[in-house]
């Protein structure tokens, strides 16, 4: 993996009111990472995400981004929200939420560079034929490739992935996947869920969350250090006679 930067976050202390969320968050991002952050309901998981988008400001510590080892102001993100929270009877178009995930290039409305951009993406997802349709019409996996469409279309060095496997079935959950491998040749990917079985079946690295963050290099992770660190949930399965965590490659 690329070990170039291109977020840092040093000591960040997050509050609501005077009600600290998180506290001292120490991580790095790296470019073409896939970052899985796991972690029990409540513990920070979406506070952290929305802290690296902007939404929310730390009442201490610092975000830095970096572009080719330089400071920048802000990089490019995109942003997959949860499925559930969407409202599919709003009337729009596949298309239009799509293009929805660009800027305008002038006054004048969107140009004909930024259709193309739709339509490709369109295409790369297997969604040309389903442009017109209204999002009330698609089935989860669909609506789910229309919003991940969405947060590619501007080209982001970072996707961020707020529970994307959440009500679509496991073929269209290994579709996802497979096509966020690809992704990740492009991007860095950070993804939050709560199926840690996927998620450590699918990252590179591990960043745990339950009021502070414990980090791990890989997905790979020694017995009992989600327990020992965080009381993190993790999924066990059964595979010859003993069960044991789940592993990217591994001989019984």
């Amino acid at each position: 993996m690329n070990k170039t930067p291109i977020i840092q976050i040093r000591n960040v202390d997050v509050a609501y009111s005077d009600n600290i969320v998180l506290r001292d968050i120490n991580l790095t991002v790296y470019k073409h990472d896939f970052l899985g952050v796991i972690g029990p309901n409540g513990g920070g998981k979406t506070t952290l995400v929305r802290t690296i988008l902007g939404l929310e400001k730390p009442v201490k510590g610092s975000i830095t981004f970096l572009r080719d080892g330089k400071e920048v102001t802000d990089i490019k993100m995109g942003y997959l929200p949860q499925a559930g929270k969407i409202d599919k009877s709003f009337p729009i178009s596949v298309y239009d939420v799509v293009l929805s995930g660009l800027k305008k290039d002038t006054w004048l409305g969107y140009s004909r560079n930024q259709h193309k951009k739709v339509c490709n993406i369109l295409e790369r997802m297997g969604l040309e034929d389903f442009a017109k349709r209204s999002i009330g019409e698609l089935s989860g996996g669909q609506l789910q490739r229309t919003l991940l469409s969405r947060a590619l279309v501007s080209s982001p060095e970072v996707l961020i992935l707020d529970e994307p496997d959440t009500y679509i079935d496991q073929k269209t959950k290994v579709n996802l996947y497979s096509l966020l491998e690809e992704v990740n040749k492009e991007s860095a990917i950070i993804l939050i869920s709560h199926d840690s079985g996927a998620v450590l079946q699918n990252v590179r690295s591990i960043a745990c969350v339950n009021g502070t963050l414990h980090y791990h290099p890989y997905a790979e992770l020694p017995d009992g250090w989600l327990d020992d660190k965080m009381e993190c949930p993790i999924d066990l399965i059964g595979h010859g006679k003993h069960p044991h965590r789940v592993l990217r490659n591994h001989e019984e």
